[in-house]
């Protein structure tokens, strides 16, 4: 008879189907930077929760900002009539700018 509790580190497959880009950077942060945390929440049975909490909060951060953050850059509907290349250079700009404020709020905290 075996004396020790081995807990059932098992995920399924539908337990990460639904993860989105941010999801699995956060999945890869905790592995690498907070093992502890990553275990723990492993172990919990919470960890899907959690990443799929992160992947949701940081798309609906990104829906939100977007615009904001391309009204103040200027990117507007008469500059992509006008110069597309600019624009989408701008709209670049802008995206990797949210997303920089999404990687330091809510994937690296």
């Amino acid at each position: 008879m075996n004396d020790h509790d081995i807990p059932n580190t098992a995920i399924s497959v539908a337990a990460t189907e639904n993860l989105g880009m941010y999801g699995y950077m956060r999945k890869q942060y905790l592995q690498a930077h907070r093992p502890g945390l990553y275990n723990s929440l492993l172990l919990s049975g919470t960890l899907h929760a959690h990443l799929l909490e992160i992947d949701q909060t940081a798309r609906k951060r990104l829906e939100l900002m977007m615009p904001e953050i391309a009204k103040a850059a200027g990117a507007t509907k008469e500059l992509k009539a006008r110069d597309p290349l600019c624009w989408v250079g701008l709209m670049n700009t802008c995206k990797a700018q949210v997303e920089e404020i999404i990687l330091s709020e809510l994937i690296w905290d």
